[in-house]
C-alpha cells in the first residue's frame, strides 16, 4: 500500500481512499469485483469531494464584501492533500483546513473532516464542516462518486435503471454551461424508476433540486448492484459525461451551481448552508454492494 492511502477492509468489502482530495479510489466487493470508476480518459476523477462550492459560479468568481476571488468549478477540496487524522482497519479520518492558499479563493476560516467506514458490504462516508472563524461561514458541499457503467461489461447501458425510494414527480433542473437554468424541466423519472442512457445527459446533469427520496438502487435484472442513502442532502444529480462514457454519477449534495441569472454575494446564494462561529454541519451518505448473479 502507497503511504499516500488507506486500504480498508470490511465484510465482503474494501475501499481505498486517498490522501490527494481525500477521495474515495476503489471499492470492490469480497471477490474483487470493482464497482467504482477507475479514472479513464474519459474522466480522470473517481470520486471527488465537492467543497465549497458545488457546480460553478457565474465568472468563476466567489464574491464577499466587495471584493471577488477565483474559484473553479466544484471548488478545491478535490485538489488539496488532507492530513490523516485517524488511519484504521475498518475506517479513517481525513481533514482538511484553512490556510494561505485556500484564503486566496475563499477568505474564510473552516476545518473539512472526511470520514469512511466499512460495515457488511457498505460503506459509509460522513463530511462535517466545522466554522473555526469569527463570521458566519458560507459553504456547500457534496459527494460525486462514478461507478461502472454498466457494472456487468456484457451487459449493454439500457439494462439499468435507478429506482428512487419515493415517487419523485418534481421538475428537475439543467445546466447551461455549468450554470443552473432558471426553468425547471419536465422529469424524465417515470414513478420511481428512471431508465438510464447516454441520451440522457445530453444536456448535461439531470439534477433534483428537492428530492423526495433518501436513496437509490442501480441495477439491471442481473448483475452487481449498487444501493446508496444520503442525510443532510438538499439535492442529488445524476451524471454522465455527454456522448457517452462507461461511468454514472449519483451525487447527493447540499448546494448547488449558480443560476444563469445570479452575480451577487456567495452569502446569498442559492443553496449555500451559512454556518456560525462555532457550529458544525454535516452531510452523510451510505454505498451498499450487492455483489449479484453473474
Amino acid at each position: 500500500m502507497a503511504q499516500d492511502s488507506q486500504t480498508l477492509h470490511g465484510d465482503g468489502i474494501s475501499a481505498v481512499i486517498a490522501e490527494q482530495g481525500a477521495e474515495l479510489v476503489s471499492l470492490q466487493d469480497g471477490r474483487g469485483f470493482e464497482f467504482l470508476w477507475q479514472a479513464g480518459p474519459e474522466w480522470r476523477r473517481h470520486s471527488p469531494v465537492l467543497f465549497p462550492i458545488v457546480g460553478r459560479l457565474t465568472g468563476d468568481r466567489l464574491r464577499h464584501r466587495g471584493q471577488t476571488y477565483p474559484m473553479t468549478q466544484h471548488g478545491f477540496a478535490r485538489d488539496k492533500p488532507f492530513t490523516w487524522e485517524e488511519r484504521g482497519p475498518h475506517s479513517c479520518t481525513l481533514v482538511l483546513t484553512d490556510d494561505a492558499d485556500t484564503r486566496a479563493h475563499y477568505p474564510f476560516a473552516f476545518r473539512l473532516a472526511v470520514t469512511y467506514t466499512l460495515d457488511r458490504q457498505q460503506l459509509g462516508v460522513t463530511f462535517k464542516i466545522t466554522n473555526t472563524g469569527d463570521e458566519p461561514l458560507p459553504a456547500s458541499i457534496g459527494a460525486h462518486p462514478a461507478f461502472n457503467w454498466p457494472l456487468l461489461p456484457e451487459l449493454p447501458k439500457e439494462a439499468y435503471r435507478l429506482t428512487f425510494s419515493d415517487d419523485e414527480p418534481a421538475p428537475i433542473r439543467r445546466l447551461k454551461d455549468g450554470l443552473l437554468l432558471t426553468e425547471p424541466r419536465p422529469t424524465p423519472i417515470d414513478g420511481r424508476t428512471l431508465a438510464l442512457s447516454e441520451r440522457l445527459f445530453d444536456d448535461d446533469a439531470v439534477i433534483l433540486d428537492r428530492p423526495a427520496s433518501t436513496s437509490v438502487r442501480y441495477a439491471a435484472e442481473r448483475g452487481p448492484a449498487i444501493e446508496m442513502s444520503w442525510q443532510g442532502a438538499e439535492e442529488l444529480g445524476i451524471w454522465s459525461k455527454p456522448g457517452g462514457a462507461p461511468f454514472l454519477c449519483i451525487e447527493p449534495w447540499h448546494g448547488i451551481a449558480s443560476p444563469t441569472d445570479f452575480d451577487g454575494e456567495f452569502t446569498d446564494k442559492p443553496g449555500v448552508m451559512l454556518i456560525e462561529p462555532g457550529a458544525k454541519r454535516s452531510l452523510s451518505y451510505q454505498i451498499g454492494l450487492e455483489p449479484g448473479r453473474r
